[in-house]
């Protein structure tokens, strides 16, 4: 299939991409690693008059240390920040989910800011960004302005980015001492989206749990926060009963759809079993630490 006739310009900076925004709005698309948009375009779900390719714009990806945590420019490559070992020692939770992100291939090409401005309600990134209260930068022609992850994820695939918006960064929180993290994710095939997927971080004193986060991706039109469940887990021990009851907290808020490849209640009852296997894992490495 060939996508629809389009005009294409390939900007050198983050500051010619806002001023095609600025002048094309809804009719322009921005081009990074393309491994969502071209097959959407080749499908017909989207017809922009415009492409803005972003490849050679300066400036754009970076990993660097910064206020506490880690900033990530939107144009990284998956791959990279994978393969980084300043993110996986600041930011171990993103590089644990980043494997389960299609195909080595796709990667290398994919990056970290077109996966989440697509916002693919399946996909790892959303949730692992909402898991850790990430900080999205976004510009236009004019002005900056910096939106919480609970925030920028407004609906399926949709954001609150305005279509005059470049997403140029992601900064992400650094794990904090006595902490730790971890990804669990069901998919039909490894590289498939996933069916069910939860990301979570857990800092303890002791047995006690001061701190939990839970999101989940699979489950819902968006990446969900499980805040019940968090609640549930502060300020008791880690055990058996406690990550059944944050589980049972979990099957109660997310709501799943049925499709071809499972159903709504298949995806809840494995949001709940991920759930317990992911607070499990991340209780085990906080320990340790």
């Amino acid at each position: 299939m060939k996508p629809p006739a389009f005009d294409y310009v390939a900007v050198t900076s983050p500051d010619e991409a806002v001023a095609e925004l600025a002048r094309h709005g809804d009719d322009a698309k921005l081009l990074a690693g393309g491994q969502s948009l071209v097959p959407i375009l080749n499908l017909r779900l989207a017809a922009p008059a415009r492409l803005v390719d972003l490849n050679r714009a300066r400036g754009l990806a970076f990993i660097e240390e910064r206020g506490g945590g880690l900033a990530i420019g939107a144009m990284t490559r998956q791959r990279t920040v994978e393969r980084s070992a300043l993110a996986a020692a600041r930011v171990p939770l993103l590089t644990e989910a980043l494997p389960w992100v299609g195909h080595t291939a796709i990667r290398h090409r994919g990056t970290v800011g077109g996966s989440l401005a697509h916002a693919d309600p399946a996909a790892e990134l959303p949730a692992v960004a909402l898991c850790l209260d990430a900080r999205l930068t976004v510009r236009d022609a004019t002005k900056e302005r910096v939106i919480g992850a609970r925030e920028f994820f407004t609906g399926y695939l949709s954001t609150a980015l305005a279509s005059t918006e470049l997403l140029s960064e992601v900064w992400f929180p650094s794990l904090r001492p006595g902490s730790g993290a971890a990804w669990m994710e069901i998919a039909r095939r490894h590289g498939d989206f996933a069916l069910a997927g939860v990301a979570a971080v857990v800092t303890l004193d002791g047995d006690v749990v001061r701190e939990a986060r839970l999101a989940l991706t699979g489950v819902d039109a968006v990446p969900v926060r499980a805040t019940a469940a968090e609640r549930a887990l502060v300020g008791a021990a880690l055990s058996a009963d406690s990550m059944a009851a944050a589980a049972d907290a979990v099957r109660r808020q997310v709501e799943p759809h049925t499709d071809i490849h499972a159903t709504a209640a298949y995806r809840r009852h494995v949001a709940g079993v991920l759930t317990v296997r992911a607070l499990a894992r991340a209780g085990e490495r906080a320990r340790r630490a």
